[in-house]
């Protein structure tokens, strides 16, 4: 049976409906930095996709290749994810999509260095005769932070943020959100099955005591 880490870490992919306090370790990615609106035909993140999920699936299949990574083994692709963040903007203003900026990403497995990295953006390439250089070996350790399991459209998202914002000010927190530390979603539904008001979507925000 091939890893899942959506279901060995249910503490980070599977949070309650209702706001609670983690500490999330170092993690590695694949990652692609764009701007602006997501849902922009043919536009950057479109295209990010691409790349990450050719470069997540060419890492997960490398076992039927020459190619050996040490301590490899079998396992399912982990969800997307991405930070998202606005130039002088307090929190996120859905309302404006064309001003995000964003790192999207998918988490990689421990054992992926660096090395293995490079050989998998240089397979693709070969692959697909694309050009896969924007695409990062990306580490992030993010620590202490509030999320939720938000239900339904992104658009709806700040009625949850609310809900953790309203929850760590109760207990002693404060957001944390900064140029370094950044409001981050993983993507638990497939959008193109499943209707907006079923989506789910895991919300993190970093927090510090107050």
């Amino acid at each position: 049976m091939a890893f899942d880490f959506k279901k060995e870490y249910k503490e980070f992919y599977l949070p309650k409906q209702k706001p609670e306090i983690i500490k999330v370790p170092k993690m590695k990615y694949i990652a692609v930095r764009g701007k602006g609106n997501p849902n922009a035909d043919g536009g950057e993140y479109q295209k990010a996709m691409e790349i990450l999920y050719s470069l997540a699936y060419t890492i997960k299949m490398s076992y039927k290749t020459d190619y050996k990574i040490k301590g490899f083994f079998e396992y399912v692709v982990p969800p997307l994810e991405g930070f998202w963040w606005q130039e002088n903007v307090d929190g996120i203003d859905y309302g404006d999509k064309d001003s995000f900026n964003w790192i999207s990403c998918i988490r990689l497995p421990d054992f992926v260095e660096k090395e293995d990295f490079d050989w998998a953006v240089k397979t693709a390439e070969e692959k697909k005769r694309k050009d896969f250089s924007s695409a990062e070996f990306l580490t992030v350790e993010e620590g202490l932070c509030v999320q939720i399991m938000h239900i339904g459209p992104f658009d709806n998202e700040p009625e949850s943020v609310a809900v953790m914002d309203k929850f760590i000010e109760e207990n002693g927190y404060v957001c944390d959100i900064n140029e370094k530390r950044l409001h981050h979603e993983i993507y638990l539904s497939d959008a193109r099955k499943v209707l907006p008001e079923k989506w789910k979507t895991v919300i993190r925000h970093p927090i510090k005591k107050f």
